[in-house]
């Protein structure tokens, strides 16, 4: 990847377009996006509930650390894209961001089209560098804008510290009239509203809200609106403290506006996003964790910046905790704080917060996303060559310097390694292939999906279209995933993911049934598994349960733990051969350790076989070593959203 001055002339090209909306095409689409976004869901069956693909995290030329990395593609041309049509990048993108030498626009497509997507620019300063492209704006003309204007790395840095994202000064007043004069925002508008088709594609009116309390610590939070518009965004330059942003997010409900904000990367929060305080310092009270339940319904889980369901450390006995682990990022070699980072133990910490203040503010169902900043959402492993850029294998995949670097042989062009306050640059290897979301909705249309964002019947993926579904109660038969009806019966006397079991006072224990389906077009599956979190005193305990095994497996006795499933993938290839695993997996489940009188959290993991790393597929590609310092294959997966229980009071 060359980091290098980013004005080339054709870039002029893709941001004119994105500045080409004019008013009439937003009136054309207007009436109809509006009547489709305040419609409810036409069906109300839920069990003629499909699952549906999508992203929602994604950065385009209007984000001011893309621009600086040299991407050029518009939010228009990342719906285009993510919805499966053919769009031209600007050369002097793939030049920069994949050190692909090329002399006109290059054509890329996504392998498969996504159901939904929201572009979530950063809404601080929103398209302000795109002012940069224009060499007779006033913001090009400045000194401030000369030095942005050379792009990468140390632009990168300036423009955070001046947007207050990093920390800094006083922010220059012509950043603000550089904002103002790229009207970003109904550049978003506009271009979500334009790519909507009901039925067949979604998109989502969003932006990122990125605090960033400390260097390199992260607390962003994505805001998804149902609606094809929205107030001006709220920003971190407005506050970098989350109870703000929900004051904001409640200001627009009332507006008659449905929102709601998703954490992410909270592997980098360094121990802030699921905090036993507040931010200011008090413990969490049951304002707080009403507020935030409300805000707050899903957690990002997974993103190519790592994952953010558990590790090793917080998690000794499970066996698949050590899964694209970047807890360092920005922090060099530096230990980060991994207690109040990662979501499982936020799940474990809510069940201890419930029982002191009577409210869970953790009551989070599952999602996952790209983080992407070059404006193409892909999810497969041969799609991406790490950092910050998706791609299309067949017409933008790096060779030479470029594949070196990205495989952490070489330096990037301008990369200096350190940053200004002296921590060192995150190894490239440790970034991961993106993921996605999976809901469970009765139709393509912003109001279902939204729907089944906000009632949490949501999961997570690394990437592949594993579709998992999971429902409990405890008046399940234990024959019920059988039926030809099982999907009606079990939405009629138990409950999907992301709800709560209702509280008994009797003994009788959960059943759990549970659904797992490969990818269509990807590797089987090796097994199923429930993880159990629940309330011990002033703190929890967890447990992982496979509760499905590919090929006949059984665990030992003994250990409880599984025989692996094997490894088929050719290492001379990057292909994996289907031989092993399952195509389905299915599980009814009755936990034998529950009790009663004690708060529990419940939700399901399933993982492929071993397939090949985004760093193998780009070293066969390249006729280089496969990393030793990257595991060659991973096991996909999927998270589901959690069920709870919560005993009667008294």
């Amino acid at each position: 990847m060359k980091y290098r001055g980013l004005w080339i002339t054709t870039a002029l090209v893709a941001v004119a377009a994105t500045a080409a909306f004019t008013q009439s095409a937003f009136t054309q689409t207007e009436a109809g996006a509006r009547k489709a976004a305040a419609a409810r869901p036409t069906k109300i069956d839920p069990a003629a509930r499909r699952a549906f693909f999508g992203e929602l995290h994604l950065h385009t030329v209007m984000s001011f650390d893309a621009w600086a990395f040299g991407t050029k593609v518009t939010p228009d041309q990342a719906y285009k894209f993510a919805r499966g049509e053919t769009i031209m990048v600007p050369a002097s993108q793939v030049a920069i961001e994949q050190g692909v030498k090329a002399t006109a626009a290059v054509p890329a497509r996504r392998a498969w089209p996504l159901d939904f997507t929201a572009v979530t620019d950063h809404s601080e300063y929103l398209g302000a560098m795109t002012q940069l492209d224009d060499p007779n704006s006033a913001f090009s003309q400045s000194d401030i804008g000369k030095e942005l204007g050379k792009g990468g790395q140390q632009a990168f840095f300036k423009a955070g510290q001046m947007l207050h994202v990093e920390g800094g000064g006083e922010t220059p007043p012509i950043m603000k009239e550089a904002a103002k004069a790229a009207d970003g925002w109904n550049v978003e508008m506009r271009a979500a509203n334009a790519n909507y088709q009901p039925g067949k594609f979604t998109t989502f009116v969003a932006y990122e809200w990125t605090s960033s309390p400390g260097q390199g610590i992260h607390m962003h939070r994505n805001v998804i609106f149902n609606s094809d518009h929205a107030p001006n965004p709220f920003t971190a330059v407005d506050s970098n403290k989350p109870e703000d942003l929900w004051k904001y997010l409640n200001s627009v409900r009332k507006q008659g506006i449905d929102v709601l904000a998703i954490p992410h990367n909270s592997n980098l929060s360094d121990g802030r996003d699921f905090d036993w305080n507040m931010s200011d310092g008090r413990p969490i009270d049951e304002a707080y964790a009403q507020n935030r339940a409300l805000n707050e319904p899903l957690v990002e889980i997974a993103q190519t910046k790592g994952t953010s369901d558990t590790t090793p450390e917080l998690s000794p006995n499970d066996e698949f905790a050590n899964f694209e682990i970047m807890d360092r990022v920005y922090k060099g070699e530096t230990s980060p704080n991994q207690h109040g980072s990662y979501v499982r133990e936020a799940f474990g910490r809510g069940l201890v917060v419930l029982s002191q203040v009577g409210a869970n503010p953790f009551k989070m169902g599952i999602v996952g996303a790209s983080d992407l900043h070059n404006g193409l959402s892909v999810s497969d492993e041969d799609s991406f060559a790490g950092r910050i850029s998706g791609l299309d294998k067949h017409t933008m995949l790096p060779t030479g310097a470029g594949a070196r670097t990205a495989l952490g042989m070489a330096r990037a062009e301008g990369e200096v390694g350190v940053r200004p306050n002296g921590q060192r640059e995150n190894d490239p290897l440790q970034f991961a292939g993106a993921s996605i979301t999976g809901v469970w909705a009765e139709e393509n249309t912003r109001a279902s999906i939204f729907a089944a964002l906000r009632r949490k019947e949501t999961f997570a993926t690394t990437g592949t279209r594993i579709r998992v579904r999971m429902f409990g109660g405890f008046d399940l038969a234990p024959t019920l995933i059988g039926k030809a009806d099982w999907v009606k019966e079990a939405y009629a006397k138990g409950v999907p993911m992301g709800s709560d079991l209702p509280a008994v006072a009797r003994g009788k224990a959960p059943r759990f049934i549970l659904q797992a389906m490969k990818d269509p077009d990807g590797a089987n599956l090796d097994r199923a598994q429930i993880i159990k979190v629940w309330l011990v005193g002033k703190d929890y305990k967890e447990k992982v349960f496979d509760v499905a095994l590919s090929g006949g497996r059984k665990a030992d006795p003994k250990t409880g733990k599984a025989p692996a499933v094997g490894n088929t993938v050719d290492l001379t290839t990057g292909k994996t051969a289907n031989t092993i695993g399952a195509t389905t997996l299915t599980a009814e489940w009755q936990d034998p350790t529950f009790d009663p009188h004690v708060p529990a959290v419940y939700y399901a993991r399933v993982l492929e076989i071993p397939t090949a790393r985004w760093t193998t597929h780009l070293a066969i590609a390249n006729h280089l070593p496969i990393p030793a310092k990257a595991p060659a294959t991973i096991q996909e997966r999927a998270w589901t959203s959690p069920i709870w229980f919560t005993p009667p009071k008294g």
